[in-house]
């Protein structure tokens, strides 16, 4: 059964020289795909003249809302703004670099049709360079611990869901968001369709290879206990080496009546210890920091313009 309306939501950041080309499609796709439709941009304190370039797009096609944040804050946490802005029942999230076409999103629509809640786009070759795709692989490892090996796999900016899964998530507020993760709160459900990936018409991907390592951080230890567990095992396994080390030393005195000789031995016992106790302090402290930011109340976005009108200026709360 075809949605009753499509929302479109598309994080926005120095993308000046696509917007008009990613509008345009749009308006040529969504009249096709649902009987009401929008498209909600979310600037996300772009460097760039992108700002007015989506109040000019809103100001020609009514359809098109906006929405400023003060400052950058993330693809993520700028995609559950425009989430929570959201007016139809059909949600689709996608870049503004153009790699995902808006034709493609009536394939997201059909597979969502076939009793599923969340539908990825899955590029069917990545288009980037090595170390980017690379740090993707890291990013989506990370996404098992909280979603599931095949889903994981699947993973991608482009999602098309069902718009009352946001109901799971509409309490949160951290400055670290996961879309992906928060998603797993209301179903499991998941499915992915193969999509082709382009090349960027214009400007290179504002991700890093770095950024992209981190974020796999943040979900690892912002959405689950699977590093604490690591760390724990990695005690557990290093107090059982030293107790093998302790009867190795003596076991070696009583049959020979000699010790272990001795500083380099030593030495490196002391490093292979200090060093595993060093890596469990730097989890434990991971979490540490994100209950001390929690505590802070930092909020997950602060809008500073907005011509939906739907959401709370500060991120917080939303039914």
């Amino acid at each position: 059964m075809m949605p009753s309306g499509v929302s479109v939501v598309v994080p926005v950041y120095n993308s000046e020289a696509t917007l008009a080309q990613l509008v345009t499609g749009l308006g040529h796709v969504l009249p096709g795909a649902a009987p009401a439709w929008e498209a909600i941009l979310v600037d996300d304190g772009s460097r760039d003249d992108s700002g007015r370039l989506v109040d000019e797009l809103a100001s020609k096609h009514p359809w098109v809302h906006t929405i400023h944040l003060s400052r950058n804050y993330g693809q993520h946490n700028a995609t559950l703004c425009g989430v929570r802005a959201a007016r139809y029942d059909t949600i689709i999230t996608m870049d503004d670099d153009l790699q995902h076409p808006p034709e493609i999103v009536p394939l997201l629509l059909a597979k969502l049709r076939e009793d599923y809640d969340v539908v990825y786009g899955t590029p069917e070759k990545e288009a980037h360079g090595f170390f980017r795709n690379l740090a993707s692989v890291i990013t989506k490892l990370a996404l098992q611990t909280a979603m599931g090996v095949e889903t994981a796999r699947g993973v991608s900016a482009l999602r098309a869901f069902r718009t009352d899964l946001r109901r799971a998530f509409a309490d949160y507020r951290s400055p670290f968001v996961s879309i992906d993760v928060l998603l797993t709160w209301a179903t499991t459900r998941f499915a992915s369709v193969r999509v082709p990936h382009v090349e960027r018409p214009s400007g290179s991907s504002n991700y890093t290879f770095w950024m992209l390592v981190r974020h796999a951080i943040n979900m690892m230890t912002g959405f689950s206990t699977v590093p604490l567990q690591l760390a724990s095992l990695v005690g557990f396994s290093f107090t059982f080496l030293g107790v093998l080390v302790l009867g190795w030393v003596v076991g070696r005195y009583l049959v020979t009546g000699s010790s272990v000789a001795g500083f380099p031995f030593l030495a490196s016992i002391i490093a292979i210890f200090a060093g595993a106790q060093l890596f469990a302090l730097g989890i434990i402290g991971e979490y540490l920091a994100r209950m001390h930011f929690r505590s802070m109340e930092r909020p997950t976005y602060v809008v500073r313009a907005d011509s939906a009108g739907q959401i709370p200026s500060d991120g917080g709360p939303h039914g």
